[in-house]
């Protein structure tokens, strides 16, 4: 199949950003005295601030004011933005800039589908705006994935059917709405974690869209 239209998950497929994610929650876990590890971290991938935040709590079945709630959600924001202010064109992940110029070249439609909420600064600091028709984040959206809800409303602002599009994805979450949603799916990164996938790379380096296609088409 040629698609239509691409739509990528920022956070792990783009841009490596999970391990920032990772310091600002172990900094609010360690403030709370909740023991928290990567292991841990590994189920808050694709997962809003609020359900993330809900999960680390319930490591220490701890229970909290909803003002407190808020606050711990605001600080552990503020830290990830500090985080990614660093962030440059250098820390894309190597393959993506060619893959998508590619896709450009072949008239296919670009989209981003990230249920972060700093989509947009991400977006800004490493300078790829020009190349996405449209950018919907968890500020667009009621539900996170795995709800189809980003991935539908990606289709509808890039004007075609969701049969038409192909999903990159990095998390378990993301393969589950992006299927959910009628759409092929590609995961970024461990076949045993996105098993589920119609394919799975570990890298776009090298990746032509003829050869993603020809494989989904198998």
């Amino acid at each position: 199949m040629k698609p239509a239209a691409c739509i990528f998950d920022l956070d792990g497929v783009i841009v490596e950003t999970a391990h920032y994610h990772y310091k600002a929650w172990k900094k609010l876990a360690d403030t709370l005295n909740i023991p928290f590890s990567k292991k841990e971290n590994e189920s808050l991938k694709g997962v809003s601030r609020k359900k993330s935040l809900q999960k680390i709590l319930a490591l220490d079945d701890r229970n909290i004011s909803e003002k407190r709630f808020q606050k711990l959600m605001d600080q552990k924001n503020e830290w990830y933005q500090d985080y990614i202010a660093t962030l440059t064109p250098r820390d894309i992940l190597e393959g993506v800039p060619e893959f998508l110029e590619a896709l450009k070249n072949r008239n296919i439609k670009l989209g981003i589908g990230s249920s972060s909420k700093n989509a947009s600064y991400i977006m800004d600091y490493i300078q790829l705006n020009d190349l996405f028709d449209v950018v919907i984040d968890g500020t667009k959206v009621e539900k996170t994935k795995p709800d189809p809800e980003i991935f539908l409303k990606g289709a509808e602002a890039l004007g075609v059917q969701p049969s038409e599009c192909v999903v990159f994805e990095d998390a378990a979450a993301g393969v589950q709405a992006a299927k959910a949603g009628g759409m092929k799916c590609v995961g970024v990164g461990s076949e045993d974690i996105l098993g589920d996938a119609d394919i799975v790379i570990d890298t776009f380096k090298g990746l032509t869209p003829e050869k993603l296609f020809s494989k989904l088409n198998t």
